[in-house]
């Protein structure tokens, strides 16, 4: 099998190239690495707040895809985890780069087959239009490897609503993979699943944010989402974990959550959650959460019988340290700083009919002299 992926040794994991061809440009800041693992896969706070929607509840869309997941043993044994990040440039989702054949996990799994269970945990659930195909990607790999189980959480359906001209692939694209349930379960990210990402993906989290309660309008989105994918693939969550509302004050519910909502917007405005102290949000750029009315499903994940524990293995190969990286000032992907400009803003104001009347008579008199 020949691969077309590119693994370079960093700090703290490995930086990969999901295409030996990409190089860094201007139009995309994540190229060429946009596959990172162990620790190099971990993400600022800020960046998990903008494109997972946490913890005050989903944003409007995002342009970026991230993706983070965990590779296990057959038993359960971490063997590695990583993230994967969308390129902007030549529109590649993450799944495609994952799943395809000859990329990265297909090579991982044919050089350690202890793996038996992928974990992905995603902003957005996995899409099949033209030009991305990352479902029938994914279902391909899972038909090439038949003792593999794999787990999807997402914060966000992706081009599923009615009005979206590829609604209809993406939905029968979400219920065809959701078909080989058991061995295949597509669930809302929800309770402890946040807090388990937070620990595993995130830098600067401290042990008492882990602690916090999930808000309520991230638990009223996540149960949301959980009727949404149930609706569209016809198959229960196997974890969904959100407290229940109750459904026929709705109207009630949707107006007190957008009232907390405002009052986590709004830091001079009280609020009964202020004692959680979460780490600090960008001070620009907020936008109102999507505030939705969940219909909960219940439902909790099938565990696998237990096989016997093999050694779990680190997969790293191609260790040449690119030029980039053995430079330590400057990270993977990134140009150094360019020439500082000097930017003049020119505006123009229209003079009043008196003020111009004055000035031509001025003018006038001063041709007659």
């Amino acid at each position: 099998m020949e691969s077309f992926y590119q693994e370079y040794l960093a700090s703290h994991g490995t930086v990969v190239k999901p295409y030996y061809w990409l190089t860094p440009t201007l139009g995309c800041s994540r190229c060429p690495y946009h596959i990172r693992t162990g620790e190099e896969a971990r993400v600022p706070y800020r960046e998990f707040y903008q494109t997972f929607g946490f913890p005050h509840g989903p944003m409007f869309p995002q342009p970026e895809h991230l993706t983070f997941y965990e590779l296990k043993t057959f038993s359960g044994a971490p063997v590695q985890k990583g993230q994967a990040t969308s390129c902007v440039q030549y529109s590649i989702h993450p799944e495609s780069m994952l799943f395809e054949e000859g990329g990265y996990l297909d090579s991982v799994v044919n050089y350690d087959d202890s793996i038996g269970h992928i974990i992905l945990f995603s902003n957005y659930t996995p899409c099949n239009e033209a030009g991305h195909c990352c479902i029938s990607q994914m279902f391909d790999f899972l038909m090439t490897y038949p003792d593999i189980t794999l787990s999807i959480y997402f914060s966000q359906l992706y081009h599923t609503e009615n009005d979206f001209p590829a609604s209809p692939w993406n939905r029968k694209a979400l219920r065809s993979l959701a078909s080989l349930s058991p061995r295949v379960s597509v669930n809302p990210i929800s309770g402890g699943i946040w807090h388990a990402l937070l620990r595993s993906f995130v830098s600067g989290i401290s042990g008492a944010t882990l602690r916090h309660p999930v808000l309520p309008s991230r638990a009223l989105a996540d149960g949301h989402n959980a009727y949404e994918i149930n609706a569209i693939t016809g198959v229960k969550p196997y974890f969904t974990d959100v407290l229940p509302q109750v459904q026929n004050r709705s109207s009630e519910v949707r107006r007190d959550i957008q009232k907390e909502c405002f009052n986590w917007m709004a830091p001079q405005w009280s609020s009964p959650t202020s004692d959680i102290h979460l780490p600090p949000l960008p001070s620009q750029g907020y936008r109102m959460p999507v505030v939705y009315i969940p219909v909960l499903v219940g439902g909790r994940p099938q565990l696998r019988s237990g096989q016997s524990q093999p050694t779990p293995q680190n997969v790293v190969r191609h260790l040449k340290m690119p030029q980039a990286l053995n430079n330590g000032n400057q990270s993977p992907g990134k140009f150094p700083p360019g020439k500082p400009i000097k930017i003049v803003e020119v505006t123009e104001r229209r003079l009043s009919s008196k003020k111009m009347s004055d000035k031509k008579k001025k003018r006038e008199k001063d041709i007659r002299f």
